[in-house]
């Protein structure tokens, strides 16, 4: 490298240094600068001894008991969070108290406000890695806000902010200086965050909300999601400086793509609007395709609706299919369905004695339900090998593959049928050799 020459960038360095060393040169010979290095040490020592005496009592009375919940205890926790800022804020209160008293008796007081800038420096720095917790903020505040309180401690906040003002990035027809990209990723990323932290706030609210229909709540919360997510991009648009107008040449483009090309995308986009609104399948509810799956509605989007069937599988639905195919919804949450659980008895029981046993058997049973009806046992057929029957019965909630209420239906029906000695049959075949006139059964 050519020192006699060197590039501007490394010639704008070697000048701040150059000044840096005249300024710390004047602050070590001059009185003034000894007076507000005291002032600075001094001002350091009363802030913590103020913030040792005073940190305890300010936990105490911040400190609610474990079991409040109420918005004046969350309050308190919030405060309570902030006692990492109470010393090198007060460091800072009390160094611009000193800085007054330096200015009027020396006429200056460059090393007292480097001191001040400093401890707000430092109070930033105890923000970041003791106060936020959020992942994204805490990546935000490493990255963007601590740089930038280091650059106003060191003064040079300005002539950096001034340089990326004056670099333009050109972009086809258009142009703009790296502070505006900055201030536009930053802005953005801010906005894009507080509006999902408000859209969980409130659909966590909605949905506590129960005594509103669950159909009620999701569109409660989708119409709530598309205000927040539009006011955070109007007022980002605002910020930047972006007039509203220009955009009207992207949204004919968008316009011209759903017509074309998102023909599928905006009509599932529409039909669930359209099952919000009538409420004709919800989160909860469990549904018949079309095409014979069945599941538990466990998610909605603005594309599709997620179904989990009875052995975890995972069923994506485009919100179209509910509106223009057959889909049978067998209740909302927690209403009643019906069941039956077949079986079969010998051709020696008295089949009269039947339905009275099963029916009382499963009527037992804590989940059987007797409104709108109790159980009701019924004569289905002749079978081959013996009397086919079924009992009807009712619960709350859906016996989702037959696994949940059914096997202890089938359980209550044997120990009743073996308690009153009825036999359960097995297939039996006969078989007839001709030319011997006789019947042997197998295995005889």
């Amino acid at each position: 490298m050519d020192w006699d020459n060197p590039p501007a960038f490394v010639a704008q360095g070697i000048e701040y240094a150059r000044q840096g060393w005249d300024i710390a040169q004047t602050w070590a010979l001059s009185p003034a600068a000894w007076s507000q290095f005291a002032i600075l040490v001094a001002a350091f020592l009363l802030a913590w001894l103020i913030t040792r005496r005073l940190r305890p009592a300010l936990a105490r009375v911040l400190t609610p008991p474990e079991d409040q919940v109420h918005i004046l205890a969350r309050a308190r926790r919030f405060l309570l969070l902030f006692l990492p800022l109470l010393l090198p804020l007060l460091a800072y209160v009390l160094t611009g108290i000193g800085e007054n008293v330096t200015r009027s008796v020396f006429g200056s007081g460059a090393v007292i406000a480097f001191g001040q800038r400093l401890f707000l420096f430092l109070a930033v720095r105890a923000l970041v890695r003791d106060i936020i917790s959020d992942p994204f903020l805490k990546l935000l505040g490493r990255y963007v806000l601590i740089p930038v309180a280091a650059l106003y401690v060191l003064n040079l906040l300005g002539p950096v902010t001034e340089r990326l003002e004056s670099t333009i990035v050109p972009l086809g027809n258009m142009s703009f200086d790296l502070l505006w990209l900055i201030k536009a990723v930053v802005a953005g990323a801010i906005a894009f965050w507080l509006g999902r932290w408000s859209n969980e706030q409130s659909a966590t609210y909605i949905q506590s909300q129960e005594e509103m229909r669950p159909a009620t709540r999701q569109l409660a919360a989708k119409a709530a999601e598309i205000a927040i997510f539009g006011a955070a991009f109007l007022v980002l648009m605002n910020f930047l400086g972006i007039p509203l107008t220009s955009l009207a040449v992207l949204g004919g483009a968008i316009g011209v793509g759903l017509g074309f090309g998102l023909q599928k995308i905006a009509s599932n986009y529409i039909s669930g609007l359209i099952l919000l609104l009538e409420g004709q399948a919800t989160v909860g509810d469990y549904v018949e395709l079309d095409n014979g799956e069945a599941g538990t509605i466990v998610k909605t989007t603005a594309r599709a609706m997620f179904l989990e069937t009875f052995d975890g599988r995972w069923i994506v639905v485009p919100n179209e299919d509910f509106i223009t195919t057959r889909v049978v919804n067998y209740s909302d949450q927690g209403s009643a369905n019906r069941y039956e659980a077949p079986f079969s008895v010998s051709y020696d029981t008295d089949i009269n004695l039947v339905p009275g046993i099963i029916e009382e058997a499963v009527s037992k049973l804590d989940f059987i339900l007797q409104e709108p009806d109790g159980p009701d046992c019924e004569l289905r057929a002749f079978g081959d090998s013996g009397v086919e029957f079924a009992v009807e019965f009712w619960v709350n909630g859906i016996d989702d593959g037959k696994n949940r209420f059914t096997p202890q239906v089938l359980f209550a029906i044997w120990n009743a049928l073996k308690a009153h000695d009825i036999e359960i049959p097995f297939p039996q075949q006969v078989v007839h050799h001709k030319g011997l006139g006789t019947a042997t059964p197998p295995g005889a």
